[in-house]
């Protein structure tokens, strides 16, 4: 490393938030600019450890102690090479990753980790400002074809990879835009859909193929899917939500989070404006069920739409602030966090469960009744068990269910397609990535599972070198992960 004492003569530090009075009148990241200078202090803290564990922490597989030196060295070029040598989207991860790198950071153990992830962002972002990001056309031509069914991270790993290799790509989203997850769940304040666009424009220029409007086994048939191309990789992601049946769940103003999020980047898309959303939060006191990623960015985006109130409801206990002794190092720690939205205010309450919605003369929510809850070991299995006298009511005018997702749509392409699913409802694939279809292949939160945008990125990589071995016998394309690689939880 460039200076092996960096670790001790640094602290850790990150970027600022701006105030939140400031972002709450917008919807532009959060964060404030990190001088290049105090990032590359952040990079000397990197150890020169023995073993890095960040790298296996890393689904990617990032070579992170070597451009954390190359950052350190100021040497921008070489950094982004070995950056890009294993992540196509790190200005993606950069922002929206929560870092289990970080969390296996061997620094960690004793001391505050090094602040990979902004080291990771800094990195793409010097890349672009040196116009070193450029389309990588392939060197030859396969004369064979791809589908890939989704236009997620996962998606676009695949088609990217696949592409390079010199096959013909095309990739298909029901929706009006490209991006998937990234283009209508995730919102502006956490990354700004230019962001998006530009890797898309590199794409294109490389050669990748975009439909979008096609609801595929819908619009398109399986059929003519099969008839055109050689090889389909299903990258559709979990997109079932899990539900809330309780009394009370049909009434007006209870909506899943994806039937709320989407609007609002819309909105900044300038599709609509905000006097057309058919869903806000403007004026209205606000219950957001679930304490995950999801409802933090339902969190954010009620605050910046008008939110008089916001609730938030978590039936697990608050998090350990300390890493628990059940998640040792370098596992993934479930400890309290506080993110941007958090920040902005609402209140969080935890341990409580949802017993019945309440209803106006109109049909439309204006209370919800809870409880407290206790985990406890009921007939051999861990329940949540009401707290007696707990029982309270409080009043809301938009319910917003964050409760994460349960496994992919089955009607239209799956059900088409034949595939068969697993125990968890997700599509089976086998040790190649291959479906229980000849040709059909499986990428990211369809196989595996609502999981991580690494994860997405990591299995698209992977499933491009299978697809890629098959249609050619061979590959150089690199495989990061197998199906039953699992989080170091």
């Amino acid at each position: 490393m460039g200076d092996i004492r960096g670790f001790l003569k640094h602290d850790r530090a990150t970027p600022k938030h701006r105030p939140v009075p400031v972002r709450l009148r917008d919807w532009k990241e959060v964060y404030e600019e990190f001088p290049v200078e105090e990032l590359q202090e952040q990079a000397s803290r990197c150890m020169d450890c023995g073993i890095p564990f960040c790298n296996n922490g890393c689904p990617l597989g990032n070579i992170i102690p070597d451009w954390n030196d190359l950052v350190f060295r100021g040497d921008w070029d070489a950094a982004m090479e070995r950056l890009h040598a294993t992540n196509n989207f790190p200005d993606f991860t950069g922002r929206l990753c929560p870092a289990p790198c970080e969390t296996a950071c061997v620094l960690g153990i004793n001391q505050p980790p090094v602040t990979i992830k902004e080291v990771e962002k800094t990195i793409v972002e010097q890349a672009f400002e040196r116009d070193l990001v450029i389309p990588r056309r392939p060197t030859r031509f396969t004369g064979r074809s791809a589908a890939v069914i989704g236009s997620g991270p996962a998606g676009l790993a695949a088609a990217q990879q696949l592409t390079r290799a010199g096959h013909r790509v095309v990739v298909y989203e029901r929706a009006d835009r490209i991006g998937g997850l990234l283009r209508y769940g995730i919102p502006e304040f956490k990354m700004e859909k230019w962001v998006l666009d530009r890797r898309l424009a590199q794409m294109r220029a490389e050669g990748t193929e975009f439909r979008r409007n096609v609801n595929v086994g819908v619009d398109l048939t399986v059929d003519q899917l099969r008839a055109n191309y050689d090889a389909i990789v299903v990258a559709t992601g979990s997109t079932i939500a899990r539900d809330l049946p309780v009394p009370g769940r049909e009434l007006g103003g209870i909506h899943q989070a994806m039937d709320y999020l989407p609007w609002a980047n819309k909105v900044q898309a300038g599709d609509l404006t905000p006097a057309e959303l058919p869903v806000t939060a403007d004026g209205k006191r606000v219950l957001i069920i679930g304490g995950g990623d999801t409802g933090a960015d339902c969190l954010g985006t009620s605050h910046r739409q008008g939110a008089l109130s916001v609730h938030q409801f978590e039936i697990m206990p608050r998090p350990p602030e300390e890493r628990p002794e059940q998640h040792p190092w370098p596992t993934w720690p479930f400890t309290y966090k506080v993110t941007s939205a958090h920040e902005e205010g609402g209140e969080r309450v935890y341990a409580v469960n949802t017993l019945e919605f309440l209803g106006d003369a109109d049909g439309n929510v204006r209370a919800v009744r809870f409880c407290e809850v206790e985990q406890k070991v009921v007939d051999g299995r861990p329940s949540f068990v009401p707290v007696e006298g707990t029982e309270q009511e409080l009043e809301v005018d938009l319910v917003l269910l964050a409760m994460g997702f349960v496994g992919p749509e089955r009607n239209g392409l799956l059900e088409g397609l034949g595939v068969e699913f697993d125990e968890r409802g997700n599509v089976k694939r086998d040790d190649g990535w291959a479906s229980t279809v000849p040709d059909v292949f499986v990428a990211g939160d369809a196989g595996r599972g609502q999981s991580l945008i690494v994860w997405a990125i990591a299995e698209g990589r992977s499933c491009a070198a299978a697809v890629d071995l098959q249609l050619m016998g061979e590959t150089d394309l690199p495989s990061p992960v197998k199906p039953t690689d699992r989080p170091l939880v």
